[in-house]
């Protein structure tokens, strides 16, 4: 039985994991910035030795992506530097490492899915602090860890876009939607049953990077669209350009990540992002 800290308990994928481990025979600690501050070294510290931590899973994150253009040093706390003092006490501690990461430290100009090993150029501020921590990990170096990068998460727990689509079409007629924003979503209890079959199998020197979402390609307007229908809202989509939509932060335009690692490595099968949504939106009720 391993004894499992999973911080950012209260997030999508934290979320996804405290449902899940109802099932398991391991112990798992689920903790969020209230209950463990992981922007302190000395509260990790002596809450891992405290508790006999085997495997720490980091689903921490600062991801509001538009303030972190003007609350780097915030963002830089969490997504950096408590990353850099998780690596550390693993390292002192021998203990197993899973780091989420995210497609924002790509530039997202690609014309393929991107492999782990492609040039990392964020374009964010929140990209950038998620590549420096990715970075840390990598310079501490403790083994038996590995940083999972993932896209366009969304679940039936948190805030997202498919239950803000949901939220919306419930008042509006009407939606626009941008369309050349191309990627592939993620539902958090597919990445999290994913995490839990790979947690017994992490086993390498240096730190291995993997890349994970469900399988199929479509746009923001694409995803909005099958909402919709698979739930029955008489909303009209309409398609935009980014431009039509502003935001502080640019967001990549093309977020496709190749998974060909970690089904590899770890023997994994992928669903295909239509089954997923099919899946959550039954647990949030919206399909009969």
């Amino acid at each position: 039985m391993l004894n499992i800290l999973v911080t950012g308990s209260n997030g999508q994928l934290g979320s996804e994991l405290k449902f899940l481990s109802k099932d398991k025979k391991d112990k798992f600690f689920f903790k969020d910035r209230e209950t463990l501050d992981i922007t302190h070294e000395d509260a990790i510290r002596k809450f891992v030795e405290g508790n006999n931590v085997d495997v720490i899973i980091n689903c921490a994150a600062y991801t509001a992506v538009d303030k972190a253009q003007t609350d780097e040093e915030s963002a830089d706390a969490i997504n950096h530097q408590a990353v850099k003092f998780l690596a550390q006490i693993s390292k002192e501690k021998n203990i197993k490492l899973i780091h989420i990461s995210t497609d924002y430290v790509f530039d997202g100009t690609n014309h393929k899915p991107y492999k782990e090993d492609d040039a990392t150029v964020p374009k964010s501020v929140y990209g950038k602090t998620k590549l420096a921590g990715e970075k840390a990990l990598q310079a501490v170096n403790p083994k038996n860890s590995i940083i999972i990068r993932t896209s366009w998460v969304y679940s039936s727990f948190g805030a997202n876009f498919v239950k803000t689509m949901l939220t919306l079409s419930k008042d509006r007629e009407e939606l626009s939607v941008v369309y050349d924003q191309v990627g592939t979503p993620t539902y958090a209890r597919d990445l999290a049953k994913a995490i839990l079959k790979i947690v017994s199998k992490v086993e390498n020197k240096n730190v291995e990077i993997y890349h994970y979402s469900n399988e199929g390609v479509l746009s923001w307007y694409d995803f909005a669209k099958e909402i919709m229908k698979m739930a029955k809202r008489a909303c009209t989509i309409h398609p935009i350009e980014s431009f039509e939509y502003p935001t502080p932060a640019p967001r990549p335009h093309f977020s496709i990540l190749n998974k060909s690692k970690i089904k590899k490595d770890f023997n994994i099968e992928i669903p295909f992002y239509k089954d997923s949504l099919d899946e959550c939106l039954k647990v949030l009720g919206e399909r009969r």
